[in-house]
């Protein structure tokens, strides 16, 4: 099964010739452009507004270049950008690493590549995005555990044991409807 076919494209070339020549080129593989823009600027712009899977940015545009549009855009959390270029030397592309761009392709190159690098974008994207939010999930988990943990310790200081100290915690959790951290944050404030 071809996943690349729903996938969503925004293109940011400056020169007209080429951006349109991909628009045509990726819509002929099975994607779909869209958005065209000519600087890095429209790039962040319509990245934000039309929320593509992924967006294909040439790296030297005016107003804005593509880095720090890429930057602008991978830290919003909006999509994988993979950029363009005529150079491939070692510190743009390392600037295009810092700032945590998906794919770099040096022109010229086909179709098929292109549309490789995007498809591989928005696959590592996605599971970026899962590792974050698990993250996120085990980060909350630590946190609510090392609030139980502040709140058994003020307990345990009035007088009680552990054992009764996490008891107390369970029966105002289940009084109230609450979960234990909840119950733990209000001994704790």
């Amino acid at each position: 099964m071809d996943r690349s076919a729903d996938l969503r494209v925004l293109i940011a070339e400056d020169e007209a010739l080429i951006r349109l020549d991909l628009a045509e080129t990726l819509t002929e593989l099975g994607l779909v452009v869209v958005g065209a823009v000519s600087n890095g600027q429209l790039a962040v712009d319509f990245a934000r507004a039309l929320r593509p899977d992924v967006v294909l940015m040439d790296v030297s545009m005016p107003i804005r270049d593509g880095i720090s549009a890429a930057q602008e855009i991978i830290g919003l959390g909006i999509a994988p950008v993979v950029l363009l270029s005529a150079f491939s030397q070692n510190d743009l592309v390392r600037s295009a690493a810092e700032v945590g761009t998906f794919g770099y392709l040096v022109k010229p190159f086909t179709g098929v590549e292109v549309r490789a690098a995007l498809v591989l974008a928005r696959a590592r994207w996605h599971q970026l995005v899962i590792l974050n939010e698990e993250l996120a999930r085990l980060r909350a988990r630590n946190d609510a555990s090392g609030l139980v943990d502040r709140a058994k310790l003020m307990l345990q200081e009035s007088g009680m044991s552990e054992e009764e100290a996490f008891a107390t915690l369970r029966s105002s959790a289940m009084d109230q409807r609450l979960t234990i951290a909840e119950a733990a944050a209000q001994v704790v404030g």
